[in-house]
């Protein structure tokens, strides 16, 4: 089954792209009836390609999982005064626009909390709320500049690196979602809602803890290192004869069994390597020593030698060769859903549900929704009469698409 420990949960997503909906997403994973409210032509995060399925984001439909879709006109009267009618019942709200836009559209923390006290409200931007760059936009690849992450990435003496995946937008999701949760504990005692200020900034800077102690530590600027770690040594990845692995022994007693499997006994006692230290300040000489000695064999024949000696140790796999692993298929990540529109696509699961007895799954994620998908459908659910509805199409402050598509499944509403 998918998470089911927030069901019941009512949470309005106005946000776009990535952080915000990888926050909704994760909640309705999680079991939270999540509404994707979007313009009329539907968010941005729509036009997120290439590659496309059938004229349909891979990204955007990756991200927003689980969700109905009301698309409404956030500029007309009556689409704001039907977001403020839905907002007096429900529990979250998301919203990623920049700083000062919702209260414009009278849809602010302090305009919907006056009739709803326990609301939770999770304003997502680049900088925050305040601040001399709160007034900025900024995206993934701005922030991995900003932060100093950018910094740190790639060889030494080698330009400006970025992480490819958008993990400053992933981990200020994820960071999101759990300051909601705690919100949501504090906004069931008598203290109420809360305006919950999430930066990409300073979730990118969290995301360098470890690095930052460091860096406060010594006084020094992290060098760039590769795939090494610059606090251990080894631990890096390698050259094999068929390819790449990662190697991380500098536990002393894994150090020592891999000078012996790699006939290196003279290292052990070696004053550049005999600890650590010694073998982060003198990384290069080390590597160059290693990369020979692991070209001699292929990566799977490393992999079965350097296990049998409880040095940990992995392949360095493409999208390709994780797909085909065994340890992939174990994951129970795996699943395919019929989209509306892309078609049967593949896709991944809640990475975070109970434990499964058996390789069996009960129950897949929804697809992501199209564009004013669940209009009526949510408009009537949170209270509206269908004359209302209806005349609320017909004006063309919300946009209804239920009757265009034929979709494969039913989401389940009793719960509300």
């Amino acid at each position: 089954m998918l998470g089911d420990s927030l069901t019941g949960l009512k949470v309005l997503d106005f946000s776009h792209v990535l952080a915000g909906p990888v926050a909704s997403m994760t909640l309705a994973d999680l079991g939270a009836h999540v509404v994707k409210i979007e313009p009329l032509d539907g968010e941005i995060g729509r036009c997120i390609g290439p590659p496309w399925l059938n004229g349909e984001s891979p990204t955007f439909m990756s991200v927003n999982r689980n969700k109905r879709s009301l698309a409404v006109d956030l500029k007309s009267p009556e689409g704001r005064a039907a977001i403020q009618k839905m907002a007096r019942s429900a529990d979250v709200i998301i919203e990623n626009f920049r700083p000062g836009v919702m209260d414009k559209l009278g849809l602010g923390f302090a305009s919907l909390s006056e009739q709803n006290p326990r609301l939770v409200y999770c304003s997502i931007s680049a900088f925050g709320q305040e601040g001399p760059l709160s007034s900025r936009p900024g995206v993934d690849g701005i922030i991995q500049a900003v932060s100093g992450l950018m910094s740190t990435l790639g060889e030494q003496g080698s330009p400006p690196a970025k992480v490819p995946t958008p993990i400053a937008d992933m981990v200020t999701g994820y960071l999101a979602t759990i300051a909601v949760l705690a919100a949501l504990r504090r906004a069931r005692t008598e203290r109420g809602g809360q305006h919950l200020d999430v930066s990409l900034y300073n979730a990118t800077i969290m995301l360098q803890q470890a690095s930052f102690a460091a860096y406060f530590a010594s006084g020094k600027e992290p060098e760039r290192s590769g795939s090494a770690a610059p606090y251990a040594c080894p631990n890096e990845a390698y050259p094999t004869a068929d390819g790449w692995i990662m190697v991380v022994a500098y536990h002393p007693a894994r150090w020592r069994a891999l000078c012996e499997l790699l006939a290196l006994a003279d290292d052990v006692s070696d004053d550049r390597f005999s600890t650590n230290d010694g073998r982060v300040a003198n990384r290069d000489a080390l590597r160059e020593i290693l990369s020979e000695r692991f070209r001699a064999r292929t990566t799977a024949e490393w992999v079965d030698s350097l296990t049998a000696r409880d040095i940990i140790c992995a392949p360095v796999l493409s999208y390709d060769q994780v797909m085909a692993s065994p340890e992939y298929a174990s994951s129970h990540l795996s699943c395919e859903v019929e989209h509306p529109v892309a078609g049967r696509l593949r896709t991944h699961r809640f990475a975070l549900g109970p434990q499964h007895e058996s390789n069996e799954v009960d129950e897949w994620p929804t697809p992501a929704p199209v564009t004013g998908q669940h209009t009526a459908e949510v408009l009537s659910l949170y209270g509206m009469r269908d004359d209302e509805i209806e005349e609320l199409i017909r004006c063309g402050a919300v946009l209804d698409t239920s009757t265009r598509v034929a979709p494969p499944y039913q989401m389940e509403m009793d719960s509300l």
